[in-house]
């Protein structure tokens, strides 16, 4: 066992309860005075091995009064090295920037057309002209059926005119026979009279008599042959109108598109019998599915919250993840209420395809405008205090002591916040962590990037 004049040689600090010591190898240990002959007992609180050390040692009883008249002058000593020290702090400068707020919705893009085209007449596909992926234009003929019964009240149709139009040269003629006897029995009517007027007894009234009613009855017969090609010229009327309608009729035998776009599903065959479409009771069947590809739609349910940032024509940015692009868009309509079972607002975003890049089916991410501030005044979140009703943050004077100041702030996005009053641009704000930082304490300012990022609503 080390004698204890080797002991006080290696002791390094004393104090009461615990009075630290370091053996001779460096270790540092901690004794608590024993009742047993004034021994004191090493605890190894930094886990050496105690075989180096002596478990108790013999202290004089001076040395133990010694360590008493030193423990005052030690706590001095400390009390003065925690007033010198400073923290250091995280600390950005207060900027001016342009601030967004942004709302990010997923949707699914769905064609601003689509559409199965039917059958306006029932009939047997007799030419087909196009197939999955054709692009038509509008009005390209996309197939032709065969409707026999058409065909042939068609030719009835013009049959019956063939008819219309002689019954009406008939009339015609009869017509003009009417007139001339008509001419000719007036006449000689007329002349009868004015014979019977200026010679009287010349001319016996009976012939008179026999004259007018012979041009009365003449006159009649001209009124019938006009009625009768009147009747006719209207019959001819009737059955043109009705080659007119069996012919709109035929035509829809012809099946062409109605706007321009692509083909995206096709029914029908060569020789399928074709449903008219028009009849609720029948389980008509659609020749193709038509959608348009030049313009896409966007429906995106806007949450209730930003309903009131929405209006028509802003612009919208649409990014497609599968193909790694953004498309420009913009809010073309929207419904004007808010469902009630998912407090959103149905709105709609037009977006162009010019490229044909763009396909049905695709996830699309819209991201909106909400506010937007330029040129303002701004600190990062990470800054801000709130108590209460006051925002506050921690200011850097250029002596390097901490104020606390209340700011008032007005747009916040996800990383920044505008500040209308309070703080000017140029000051420096902590950042970092402030919940030990009292105002007027020094700190070493030092100076941090802050880390832009982007949510889905900011």
């Amino acid at each position: 066992m080390n004698k204890p004049n080797s002991i006080t040689r290696d002791l390094k600090e004393v104090q009461f309860r615990g009075a630290a010591f370091r053996s001779p190898g460096g270790a540092k240990h901690y004794a608590s005075p024993s009742t047993e002959d004034g021994k004191f007992i090493l605890r190894n609180t930094l886990k050496v091995p105690l075989a180096k050390v002596p478990l108790i040692v013999p202290i004089p009883a001076a040395l133990v009064l010694l360590s008493f008249a030193f423990l005052p002058a030690c706590s001095k000593v400390r009390a003065k090295s925690d007033e010198t020290s400073v923290v250091t702090v995280g600390v950005t400068k207060v900027v001016r920037k342009s601030l967004l707020r942004q709302i990010t919705i997923s949707s699914e893009l769905v064609p601003f057309q689509e559409i199965d085209v039917y059958a306006k007449e029932a009939g047997y596909v007799q030419k087909l002209y196009v197939d999955y992926g054709t692009h038509v234009s509008e009005g390209q003929l996309m197939a032709v059926l065969e409707i026999p019964e058409l065909e042939a009240q068609l030719q009835e149709d013009q049959a019956s005119i063939k008819n219309a139009s002689d019954e009406v040269d008939r009339t015609e003629h009869e017509l003009k026979r009417y007139k001339a006897q008509y001419t000719v029995l007036h006449l000689e009517y007329t002349r009868l009279k004015g014979v019977s007027q200026t010679q009287p007894g010349l001319v016996a009234e009976q012939e008179v008599d026999d004259a007018q009613g012979r041009d009365l009855a003449a006159a009649s017969q001209v009124d019938a042959g006009e009625s009768a090609l009147a009747a006719a010229q209207s019959n001819l009327l009737v059955n043109k109108s009705k080659l007119i309608h069996d012919q709109a009729l035929y035509g829809y035998a012809h099946i062409t598109a109605p706007f321009a776009g692509v083909v995206t599903q096709r029914y029908a065959n060569f020789g399928t019998l074709m449903q008219a479409g028009t009849g609720s009771s029948t389980q008509a069947m659609p020749l193709v599915r038509l959608s348009e590809d030049d313009k896409y739609r966007l429906v995106i349910p806007v949450p209730e919250s930003s309903v009131r940032y929405i209006r028509l024509g802003d612009p919208v940015e649409v990014r497609v993840p599968a193909l790694d692009r953004s498309f420009p868009g913009k809010v073309s309509r929207f419904s004007y209420d808010v469902q009630e079972g998912t407090r959103t607002m149905h709105t709609e975003v037009d977006v162009p395809n010019p490229g044909g890049l763009l396909m049905p089916g695709m996830y699309a991410e819209t991201t909106l405008t909400l506010e937007a501030r330029d040129n303002v005044v701004a600190v990062p979140l990470a800054a801000l205090d709130l108590a209460g009703n006051q925002t506050t943050v921690d200011v850097v004077t250029p002596a390097g002591r901490v104020e606390h100041r209340v700011i008032t702030v007005g747009l916040e996005t996800s990383s920044d916040a505008e500040v209308i009053s309070g703080i000017k641009e140029g000051e420096v704000v902590v950042v970092s962590d402030r919940s030990g930082l009292t105002p007027g304490e020094a700190v070493n300012p030092q100076e941090v990037q802050m880390i832009q990022f982007q949510s889905k609503q900011q």
